[in-house]
């Protein structure tokens, strides 16, 4: 029998009263009440990352299974730090250009000290309590950086797909395209790739509109499975993923490779990093907080979680991290509730690279080819575009000229490009000024200022004020104008006087008490 009388104690949930066995297992609230809801959403999280961790570090000239790092070590120590709870981290497609540059240009070893060093800003700025300015970037800066990688990434995985070797350039890659798609139309295997690539590209974008029941399955994952289905059935002639092992890609960055350092190259390609990880986390992550009614984002930890995290995957010569908006957004969609769902999708990436690392031979590189050429293309915000144009035509400027920057010359020089454009236009746009004359054709002439005063528009007032009668008084009022800077305040007072000394009475000017 059991004992239901009062035992020794008080209930802590019920202050005062006795705790009786009843009592307890009534009122007791189980240790992982979204357990179940956090477990499916991991592996949804796990099957739509294993596919893009693996095709971003093809496209990035590493072996594939430092793309599986990464997202192994976005999920069991950037997911288990305080931040953003249902935002997962992994290796990005924005990225790809930037990291792919860097092998070649430094090698291997060298982009994990890269990597470690950005990991190491990335903290330093969240504990100076950095990460909330991120959001003051431009809006246009960003999507026309994302949408100037996306343009190269489609552009450059066009070529693995057409099984042809991709120029260095931004500009090579898009000006031989031409060339490389003649040349694939006598090439029995390059149109075999090209078919793969095209197929992947057609699932992902068909698979929407699949019943309910089979759109359980992840897009991806099902682009890449049925093109491996599809290269085997028929005995395509598609090259595969190239398999080292999990232990064998692994290697940590040698202590000559921190030199490396001391160069102003690398330097640059650190502040590259760090600046376009970051960006790309946090804007990101609130994204993600529109998606769910539960915790905001800490956007100081969330920087110090993914600078720990590209700290670790330096360490261990891996691919940098990003927040990634695919999974996060598949993991909100899936009903996760807390961070446990974004730690069990890295376990499950951790099972699978030491269980099962063969399977990756068998994806064929075309397949990867196509789902990074999806995701490039909507990173290009063609609408968006076109509707900014409309409204807003400088940002649509900056957004267009930060992307084709980066096509042109560089993903960072792009970015700095883009981010002086848009401080000369947000200079531009402060310097409005209004001028109002009201002539009645006898007696004073009033003028009105409204606006902000800046030396920027000084030859527009001038030319404004010097053309007012000079046989009739002037009152001139100041109170509209928010800002007055020294070259404008100085120049008024010049021409108040040379057009008070025509015989005139002198210029009345009213200014307001804050200008």
């Amino acid at each position: 029998m059991t004992d239901d009388r009062p035992t020794t104690g008080k209930n802590p949930l019920i202050p005062g009263t006795p705790r009786t066995s009843l009592q307890y297992r009534k009122f007791r609230i189980p240790r992982f009440p979204h357990a179940r809801q956090d477990f499916a959403a991991s592996l949804v999280v796990f099957l739509v990352a294993l596919p893009l961790c693996v095709g971003v570090a093809v496209a990035s000239g590493v072996p594939a299974e430092l793309g599986l790092v990464t997202g192994i070590v976005g999920g069991l120590v950037t997911g288990l730090m305080r931040g953003s709870s249902l935002q997962v981290s992994g290796p990005a497609a924005g990225l790809t250009v930037l990291v792919f540059e860097a092998v070649k240009e430094y090698g291997l070893p060298v982009l994990g000290v890269i990597v470690l060093a950005a990991g190491a800003i990335q903290i330093a700025m969240g504990l100076l309590r950095l990460g909330r300015y991120f959001r003051a970037i431009s809006v246009s800066v960003v999507e026309g950086m994302l949408a100037g990688i996306g343009l190269v990434l489609v552009a450059g995985q066009l070529y693995p797909a057409l099984a042809a070797k991709a120029p260095d350039s931004g500009p090579g890659k898009i000006t031989g395209l031409p060339g490389a798609l003649w040349a694939a139309f006598g090439d029995g295997a390059a149109l075999a790739s090209l078919a793969v690539s095209a197929g992947t590209v057609a699932v992902l974008l068909l698979w929407q509109h699949a019943p309910a029941k089979v759109r359980t399955v992840p897009a991806p994952l099902a682009a890449v499975g049925l093109a491996m289905l599809a290269s085997f059935a028929l005995d395509l002639p598609v090259a595969t993923v190239e398999v080292r092992g999990l232990l064998g890609a692994v290697q940590p960055p040698p202590l000559s490779a921190f030199g490396e350092l001391a160069g102003v190259a690398v330097l640059g390609t650190v502040v590259a990093f760090t600046l376009i990880a970051s960006a790309e986390s946090l804007f990101s992550a609130a994204a993600v907080d529109r998606l769910h009614s539960g915790p905001r984002t800490a956007y100081d930890r969330e920087l110090v979680a993914q600078g720990t995290g590209n700290a670790v995957c330096g360490l261990l010569g891996a691919l940098p991290m990003t927040a990634v908006i695919v999974r996060s957004a598949a993991n909100v969609q899936a009903g996760a509730r807390t961070k446990a769902s974004r730690v069990l999708h890295g376990v499950w990436l951790l099972l699978f690279a030491a269980l099962l690392p063969g399977v990756l031979a068998y994806i064929p590189i075309p397949a990867l080819a196509g789902i990074l050429i999806h995701s490039g293309a909507k990173l290009v915000p063609v609408r968006a575009l076109a509707g900014l144009w409309r409204e807003h035509r400088g940002e649509a400027l900056v957004l267009a000229v930060t992307a084709v920057s980066i096509v042109a010359v560089s993903m960072f020089e792009g970015v700095l490009i883009g981010l002086a454009l848009a401080v000369v236009k947000t200079a531009w746009e402060a310097s409005h000024i209004r001028l109002e004359v009201v002539d009645k054709g006898a007696g004073p002439v009033d003028a009105r200022l409204s606006g902000n005063a800046t030396f920027l528009r000084l030859p527009k007032i001038l030319d404004s004020l010097e053309s007012l009668p000079r046989d009739r008084p002037v009152r001139l009022d100041l109170t509209g104008l928010h800002h007055l800077d020294h070259a404008c305040r100085t120049a008024l007072e010049h021409w108040a006087g040379r057009h008070s000394a025509a015989g005139t009475e002198p210029v009345r000017v009213t200014a307001a008490q804050a200008v």
